[in-house]
């Protein structure tokens, strides 16, 4: 049987050999660059989970993960968009940008906003690289911007007590909702 570390491995290695431009060795350095860093902003989340031997962050982190790259190349097999360049129709949306933007967003809600802006800045990087490569246009990036970030957010827990609380009240006499945020 393959142990956890091992399937996450397989999943990440899997994921690089699916995801890797047949054309690399004629890109330019902003799009290598976004390359490097889709992969490598994951790959940060994944292991800050080992630095804080969070084994119910990687267990999240894995179904975080999969549901994001199972959704983007779900709707890029549905929605026949031609990429700018018109190499392809597997534009929409960008797997690049929800890669990254799932890693950060992993890195936000598990460990805290202070910890995942560098994750969040890069990930605006890789999303500018697809566009500036003529790989996608922005709506492609914003798509994939959104999965990436609503994989993790739904499908992620704070490491810490969570901050923000939502309540809800639908009695017959009265309807609310109670929002409280904890700094």
């Amino acid at each position: 049987m393959i142990s956890k570390k091992h399937s996450a491995i397989i999943l990440l290695s899997s994921s690089i050999i699916v995801a890797t431009p047949a054309h690399a060795a004629n890109s330019s350095g902003i799009e290598q660059a976004g390359d490097i860093l889709s992969f490598a902003i994951p790959a940060v989340a994944y292991g800050s989970t080992y630095y804080m031997d969070d084994k119910e962050g990687r267990q999240q982190f894995y179904y975080s993960f999969a549901t994001n790259v199972a959704a983007t190349y779900a709707l890029k097999t549905m929605i026949d968009k031609e990429r700018p360049d018109g190499s392809d129709d597997k534009s929409f949306p960008s797997g690049h940008t929800s890669r990254a933007f799932q890693g950060a967003s992993f890195i936000h809600k598990r460990y805290g906003l202070e910890y995942s802006i560098p994750a969040y800045i890069s990930a605006g990087f890789v999303a500018y690289s697809r566009v500036e490569a003529d790989e996608h246009d922005t709506v492609d990036v914003l798509a994939g911007a959104a999965l990436g970030v609503a994989s993790s957010m739904y499908l992620t827990k704070s490491y810490y007590d969570d901050q923000l609380h939502i309540a809800t009240n639908l009695s017959p006499d009265y309807y609310g909702l109670s929002v409280h945020y904890n700094f």
